[in-house]
């Protein structure tokens, strides 16, 4: 099932995001990788799911063969 994450892209664009398993709840968040994983350590979060949230969207449709 899609997750979405419309409101957490709207809050977090461009920066890096370290989320809980349930991947919809921002532990979170830095300019870097390193910064929002350090950050979620430090809150107690051992393996927290790395996510980039992208500056904008842009629609891409595709099809399988």
């Amino acid at each position: 099932m899609a997750i979405d994450w419309t409101k957490i892209f709207q809050t977090y664009k461009g920066k890096w995001i370290a989320l809980k398993a349930d991947e919809r709840t921002v532990i979170s968040s830095g300019k870097t990788a390193k910064e929002a994983w350090e950050k979620a350590q430090k809150k107690g979060f051992q393996k927290p799911i790395l996510s980039r949230m992208p500056k904008k969207l842009i629609p891409y449709v595709g099809f399988g063969l």
